[in-house]
């Protein structure tokens, strides 16, 4: 309030000022005033009055207080939170005083404080300076300091070289940014608010402050960025300009420290005392860090006893802390892992998108030293959270409809296609929904075009399993373990091609696992279980996470899994084991389980957008060439093998020896599995030797048929 005040002050000064200036209104005062300032600054009175209205009305705004691209921040129980940069301020004077200098000595005549008192040049400071100096280093000696002087203040101001600042393009290109640094902050911090920690000396709260773990994307003109971009560049991969920049979100401190008052308040009702430590506000939740506190209880000696409040008693109150908060579902991690807090986490009133482009920035992506590195969100800290796809080394996604899957899906290809070419990566897309994956037609990273008939997805599958037999017999052969010591190898050879990552993703396993369930979990459990070696992963992803769908099979060979918002409990024991996801909020919010890590973490996924998704595809449809919608798919043999099955002819005998015809009959009989089965049906009905079915009616033999009745008409013509 106090710093909006000054501001509104300095606003109305600035007001008043230039209606003096211009002879709009007139008054003893305000034209003493306006000659005044004419005196002093002379032809810069103009600039000086417009910076200083510029300063009031970003403090009316509030444009000056902290701000993070990570989004963290610590909220502290003081209001002292101003944050104007004192080097802009510096470098602002030395501008003005710099330029008034200049201004007067290039124009000044022979009379130049007359030229002064009169108003014009720079005034009387601009004389008093710009004298002193000719005094001491002569006209030209004064002209090249007061120069150099002017180029350091620019640089200092907009937080670039004094090369850079010489250039009006760049002046230009960041007169928008005045007064920030690179992260958008105006302390030149990163946005960190101070925490809140308990004194266990004092007995009272002090301020400890904290920085942001890591800054989550470097400047545009700094080193690190230059060199990241060189290395794409030299690798001939897309850059990242063709994604949306990060937009972050703000919630009003005032907001989640009231907040934070009614949790200590509410607990302390039930009689659980308790204090919120710390906030964390991002991009989705604001997580509340709460300490419990101590309960006095008399001893049987007459001595008081301080006993710590059980974490059972706090999360049990759940549901009256959201009836408090007015905010539904709330979430309790008790405790976090590596901080000796509960954590309450807290629906925010808007949710801030995290785009792609701003994980693919981070230090976390850039140190991240996975062979295939998936973007995956942020955390309610605000960190990046990159995941290695060859660690995990397959991924289960689940959630309800609308919760964000398939988006999920499209950042994790996305990333893929950003930072390898078709030479280190191919992609196997199955879309039984025919619209999730569209956005990829063409991609020359493809295997074929995307697979939207699913009756083609066992004859992938199965080529997929020889592919992966045919790399181990190849990495036998060569005396090697793992697809990365055959490509050191072949590297080192420079006579064999390198092998390519294959990841196969599947948009929705429901709908296969409806068409045969027992190939399908067949195939996918084995290719699970031995694939990883060979470079092969696989992502499924499904909107019904049931136990007929996600079996027990699917589930022990996908320990790594992301859980969005579902409808019921069971759904999230399906999925993780444990409850949780069904208290998510739905849009990118989710948990993530990892192999390596013994608790789920909740994130905010990735965004990114159809316009982006295409970016990236024409990038490479422009620079290597098209994936043609004709070419050939690897496993049209194998589906030609299916189709002439060697177990016809048996499968006729069977059907006319027994006259019945059925699918059970013929696995029962032949002892094989149901797809085949259903295929053999199929081919007899083709054949004519059994008709179409009739619900659940069991089908017509029509060859047994039609020579009985031959054998009639035999007699008949006898007789």
């Amino acid at each position: 309030m106090r710093r909006e005040l000054i501001g509104l002050c300095l606003l109305a000064a600035t007001i008043v000022t230039f209606l003096s200036l211009f002879s709009i209104t007139s008054g003893s005062l305000s034209d003493g005033w306006a000659y005044l300032l004419r005196q002093l600054f002379g032809w810069g009175v103009i600039p000086i009055v417009l910076g200083v209205g510029w300063l009031g009305a970003v403090l009316l705004l509030g444009r000056l207080r902290d701000q993070s691209d990570a989004g963290v921040r610590r909220v502290s129980d003081t209001d002292d939170d101003t944050s104007i940069r004192w080097d802009v301020v510096v470098a602002a004077e030395l501008l003005a005083v710099g330029g008034l200098s200049l201004l007067h000595l290039l124009v000044g005549n022979d009379e130049p404080l007359t030229m002064a008192l009169a108003g014009n040049g720079g005034g009387v400071v601009g004389w008093g300076i710009s004298a002193a100096l000719t005094a001491l280093l002569g006209r030209l000696g004064t002209g090249m300091i007061l120069l150099v002087l002017l180029l350091a203040a620019v640089g200092l101001l907009l937080s670039v070289s004094a090369a850079d600042s010489a250039g009006w393009l760049w002046l230009v290109r960041r007169i928008s940014s005045v007064g920030r640094d690179e992260s958008g902050s105006l302390d030149g911090e990163s946005g960190v608010l101070d925490g809140v920690t308990p004194s266990a000396s004092r007995g009272r709260r002090t301020r400890k402050p904290k920085l942001s773990p890591e800054v989550e994307a470097l400047p545009l003109d700094s080193k690190d960025d230059k060199r990241a971009k060189a290395t794409r560049r030299s690798r001939r991969l897309p850059s990242l300009d063709l994604l949306v920049s990060a937009s972050g979100g703000r919630t009003a401190k005032a907001d989640v420290r009231y907040q934070a008052q009614i949790i200590e308040d509410t607990l302390q009702g039930f009689g659980v005392p308790a204090k919120v430590t710390e906030i964390n506000v991002w991009p989705a939740v604001t997580q509340f860090g709460v300490e419990p506190g101590y309960i006095e209880r008399p001893g049987p000696d007459g001595t008081v006893r301080r006993q710590r409040v059980r974490v059972g008693k706090i999360t049990s109150l759940i549901n009256d802390l959201a009836l408090a908060l007015a905010a539904a579902p709330i979430r309790i991690e008790a405790p976090v892992p590596g901080r000796p807090v509960v954590g309450i986490e807290v629906p925010n009133s808007k949710v801030s998108l995290v785009s792609l482009r701003g994980v693919l920035e981070s230090d976390a992506y850039r140190k991240s030293k996975g062979t295939l590195s998936i973007p995956l969100g942020r955390d309610v800290s605000g960190k990046s959270v990159v995941a290695d796809l060859t660690a995990m080394p397959h991924l289960l996604i689940a959630g309800a409809t609308g919760s964000g899957k398939s988006v999920c899906i499209n950042a994790i290809v996305t990333g893929l296609m950003c930072d390898h070419s078709p030479d280190e990566l191919r992609l196997l897309m199955v879309d039984p929904k025919m619209v999730e994956l569209v956005g990829y037609a063409g991609a020359p990273h493809l295997l074929s075009p995307v697979i939207v008939d699913i009756e083609q997805v066992v004859g992938a599958l199965t080529w997929i399993t020889r592919l992966m037999d045919e790399r181990y017999q190849l990495f036998s052969q060569a005396g090697v373990r793992s697809i990365s010591s055959y490509n050191k190898k072949a590297g080192r050879r420079r006579s064999e091609e390198l092998l390519p990552h294959v990841v196969v993703i599947v948009d929705e396993l429901a709908d296969l696992m409806m068409l045969a369930p027992d190939e399908i979990e067949r195939q996918i459990t084995r290719i699970a279980q031995m694939a990883r070696a060979t470079g092969i992963h696989m992502i499924i992803a499904t909107q019904r996470p049931s136990v007929d769908v996600v079996t027990g099979l699917i589930k022990a060979n996908f320990p790594a899994r992301i859980a969005f918002a579902v409808t019921s409990q069971v759904d999230s024991r399906v999925i993780l084991d444990t409850p949780g996801a069904e208290r998510l909020l739905g849009r990118g919010d989710c948990l993530l389980m990892l192999p390596d890590s013994p608790k789920l973490e909740r994130l905010q996924g990735c965004f990114v957008s159809d316009q982006e998704i295409g970016k990236i595809v024409n990038f490479w449809k422009e620079s290597v060439g098209e994936l043609a919608a004709t070419v050939s798919r690897p496993w049209d043999s194998i589906m030609a093998e299916a189709e002439s099955d060697p177990m016809l002819e048996e499968a006729i005998e069977i059907v006319l020896a027994s006259g019945r015809a059925s699918t059970t009959h013929l696995q029962r009989r032949l002892g094989i599995g149901y797809p085949r089965a259903a295929r053999l049906m199929d081919q007899l009905e083709e054949e004519g030797i059994i008709g179409p079915a009739e619900g659940s009616h069991p089908r017509e033999v029509r060859v047994g048929r039609q020579d009985e009745y031959d054998d009639g008409d035999d007699v008949g013509a006898e007789m």
